[in-house]
């Protein structure tokens, strides 16, 4: 089926008799007070479940999901199959919607490894699941997010964890030089569900949208060829998640906000920015009764506490103890980094150069767009001139015996007497690629397109 025909076909698949349009919408730019009387306007609807199956709204969730593609789930269905699928099934599913009979399928349970160690656990949702999920999720959105604080940056159009760095900064260099540093031991796992569904129906009226939610809730994960229950938490790796983690610790921000903090926060990572260590120690005795006994989840003391920005990472990043609070890479995020490095290029892979640089470059094109909005450009050019040398290490290996060695040595220009002398040379690769350095030079990576770290993007 063309790309056209199919689209054609999805467009019909989703219209339907236009009942509960609608005709509310928070845009990029709409005044605050606009915004806020759009969402309240929508929040007492009792006919969400109409919004989410209108045309306009599903035909951006499917967008959506099919770029942020993604695993399949446990019916094997992936991303590229879910159009046809829709086309075929779209009206049954659309009346189970409106009618409040649609039952999601378990999330399939994926671990991954977590930067400090141990891991993190992912439940991820059949496409189909995905697909309603970001339905839903693009009206609760509409609904909550003009009243969400200025100081929440995670999960959130227009915002961003640089936006959060920027704004540590800032209260750092106006003489909060002390951080509370909060971590929420397993927060996405120990979500109270009945806490979470009482915060949503103080915005959401219609039914048949807060059952669908909890079912999302409750659907179980598959885990050992077991479906085994889900009684609390919100599984990552849905797209309704994210939101629903903001509606709970939207709470703990207004809280914040009502004592006057001055705090930062992205997911569960919060950090409060005070003037004395004595005031920070107040508020983090203070903050384990909230989180405690209010929000009923934990906070990880070995992973919390009370300190200067500079002995703290937030978001990868830390600053230096000057005044001016520069940004810097913070030390765990260097050492992640040059772990994977390591991988890369390690000497035993057995492969042409160019290709290791090709594999390289996805990884270091990806990691500069994030972390090249350090402020401490000269760790960027240490780390490029590392992995360069880690590179001829990687060739001098390869070359293997003495007379290889040499041609290629004699290829890259080096006269023939101290080619050979050079290949001859017993000492270890790491020895070798300093003495090769005025050889393999940053202009001859730079021809085989190695990216460069301390090059501005």
């Amino acid at each position: 089926m063309s790309g056209k025909r199919q689209k054609n076909q999805l467009e019909l698949a989703f219209t339907y008799d236009g009942k509960g349009e609608a005709r509310t919408e928070v845009r990029k730019g709409t005044e605050p007070s606009m915004a806020r009387y759009e969402a309240e306007s929508l929040a007492e609807s009792e006919r969400l479940m109409e919004y989410v199956c209108e045309a306009k709204n599903l035909k951006q969730a499917l967008r959506r999901v099919k770029a942020n593609r993604g695993s399949a789930g446990i019916d094997g269905m992936t991303v590229d199959e879910l159009p046809k699928w829709l086309i075929e099934n779209w009206n049954t599913m659309r009346g189970q919607l409106l009618n409040g009979q649609y039952q999601p399928g378990a999330v399939k349970r994926v671990e991954i490894g977590k930067p400090d160690g141990g891991t993190r656990k992912l439940g991820i949702p059949t496409v189909v699941d995905r697909f309603v999920q970001q339905a839903v999720m693009q009206v609760l959105q509409r609904i909550w997010e003009p009243t969400f604080s200025k100081s929440s940056y995670g999960f959130r159009p227009d915002r961003s964890a640089h936006g959060a760095v920027e704004t540590a900064q800032r209260y750092i260099r106006e003489g909060r030089r002390w951080v509370v540093d909060i971590d929420l031991e397993k927060f996405f796992d120990r979500v109270n569900h009945d806490r979470l569904m009482a915060r949503v129906s103080t915005r959401v009226r219609d039914k048949r949208m807060l059952g669908l939610i909890r079912s999302f809730l409750t659907s179980g994960v598959l885990e050992g060829g077991l479906v085994q229950a889900s009684d609390e938490g919100t599984p990552q790796g849905g797209p309704l998640s994210p939101l629903l983690s903001n509606i709970v610790l939207d709470e703990l921000d207004q809280e914040l906000e009502r004592r006057g903090h001055a705090f930062v926060r992205y997911a569960d990572d919060c950090n409060i920015y005070v003037r004395s260590e004595r005031a920070g120690k107040r508020v983090m005795q203070s903050l384990r009764a909230l989180v405690t006994k209010r929000l009923r989840l934990r906070i990880n003391e070995d992973k919390s506490a009370v300190a200067r920005p500079y002995q703290r990472k937030f978001l990868g990043f830390s600053f230096t103890s000057q005044k001016q609070a520069r940004r810097r890479i913070a030390p765990k995020a260097v050492e992640r980094f040059k772990a994977r490095i390591r991988e890369l290029t390690h000497r035993r892979r057995g492969r042409e150069l160019k290709a290791i640089i090709e594999e390289l470059n996805l990884y270091l094109n990806g990691w500069r767009g994030y972390f090249g909005f350090c402020e401490t450009p000269s760790i960027l050019k240490e780390l490029d001139g590392w992995i360069r040398r880690r590179l001829r290490c990687y060739l001098w290996k390869q070359w293997k015996k003495p007379r290889r060695r040499s041609q290629a040595l004699m290829a890259l220009g080096v006269e023939p007497k101290l080619a050979r002398s050079i290949g001859a040379s017993g000492k270890g690769p790491w020895t070798m690629s300093g003495y090769l350095g005025d050889i393999l030079t940053p202009g001859y990576f730079d021809s085989l397109h190695l990216v460069r770290l301390a090059a501005k993007a």
